[in-house]
């Protein structure tokens, strides 16, 4: 069997990528089943993507990806499978797409957000003409198999594709995710890990951070692409590395994950929890979309929907080491049952059937 993944960016590059896909294709050789990967944006596009200016350098290199994935529509013939993560070029109709169903070729359309919702990042606001959120709808439709994040993802491509599989993202409990935390030593800590475009989630705890940090000392640590310079005591910010990512989580003793319960985040995968809870974490979250079924309330970490229950909860976690170390032997548990690498590569490799 021969696999053409298809995919937005560089290989080893994207979260979205590496957690969807990228940990399984060791697994395909195995399995009597080669692969090609084939990213639309080349590695120094990538590497100035998310930054300011730059823009003859980004038109340049979408160009080049345009080009790339023309060509490789001769190629197709040479594929038994053609898995397309998220979509095969960020801007514009979804040629590649339609010309790849029209030839009779076997589409396993696979993404991990509500992508068909409008949505840009500020990064890129100059792009959101171009975005064609569409297609998605369109992809589904031309598609052997749907592979997605969650249940609420699952709902949206039953319209219009019968054959969908929920494959969740996971971690390597194994090799990346190995490693879990001593809730006996040091200050405890509280953290929250993601991107610059989605810190607007934390202003939903930043009162009760505020308050808590006048009764406890603790420190609160964010790990993103760049500083929001939280106005908080006892507040660190790490550059998130990918080299260091589950050493820098293991700072935590508890992990942050608030939500608006809009449509956006209810496609959320919850993965910053299972990130933390693979690591022995105990997750804090919202109780929107999938993790309320990740997180079991008060067994392997706490879901909160009011102010007061954040506030409880935090409280409870930072004051007893004991709790903090039971949820997460808990929480790290049900990761490896549920959301782990070897857990979910059965039901990645069945999409090739």
């Amino acid at each position: 069997m021969k696999i053409l993944f298809i995919a937005p960016y560089p290989a080893n590059e994207s979260p979205s990528q590496r957690y969807r896909l990228e940990h399984y294709l060791s697994h395909l050789e195995g399995n009597n089943i080669s692969y090609s990967y084939k990213p639309f944006l080349d590695k120094s596009t990538w590497l100035i993507l998310f930054k300011k200016g730059y823009y003859f350098r980004k038109a340049m290199g979408v160009g080049l990806g345009f080009i790339k994935r023309i060509f490789q529509l001769f190629s197709l013939f040479r594929y038994d499978f053609i898995y397309i993560h998220r979509e095969a070029t960020p801007i514009g109709p979804p040629f590649f797409e339609w010309i790849a169903s029209k030839v009779g070729k076997k589409i396993i359309y696979d993404f991990d957000d509500a992508i068909w919702i409008p949505h840009t990042s500020a990064y890129n606001k100059s792009a959101s003409g171009l975005k064609n959120f569409g297609k998605v709808a369109k992809i589904c439709t031309w598609s052997y198999k749907v592979s997605v994040g969650n249940e609420y993802l699952a709902a949206f491509a039953r319209q219009y594709n019968k054959n969908v599989i929920v494959v969740p993202t996971v971690v390597n409990t194994e090799t990346t995710h190995h490693k879990i935390q001593d809730h006996t030593t040091g200050r405890p800590a509280i953290g929250w890990t993601g991107t610059f475009s989605t810190l607007p989630y934390l202003e939903i705890v930043m009162p009760v951070l505020g308050d808590l940090q006048k009764i406890y000392d603790f420190d609160f640590i964010v790990i993103a692409d760049k500083d929001p310079q939280l106005p908080l005591k006892n507040y660190q910010f790490i550059k998130w590395n990918r080299e260091n990512e589950a050493n820098d989580l293991l700072r935590f003793h508890i992990g942050l994950m608030p939500l608006f319960n809009d449509e956006i985040s209810k496609g959320k995968c919850g993965f910053k929890a299972i990130q933390y809870m693979a690591l022995g974490i105990p997750a804090v979250v919202s109780p929107v979309g999938v993790n309320s079924i990740i997180v079991e309330n008060r067994v392997d970490g706490f879901v909160c929907d009011s102010v007061q229950d954040w506030t409880n909860s935090l409280d409870q976690l930072l004051t007893n080491a004991s709790l903090r170390t039971v949820m997460g032997n808990a929480a790290r548990k049900k990761i490896i049952n549920n959301y782990s690498v070897k857990s979910s590569t059965p039901a990645f490799l069945q999409l090739f059937t």
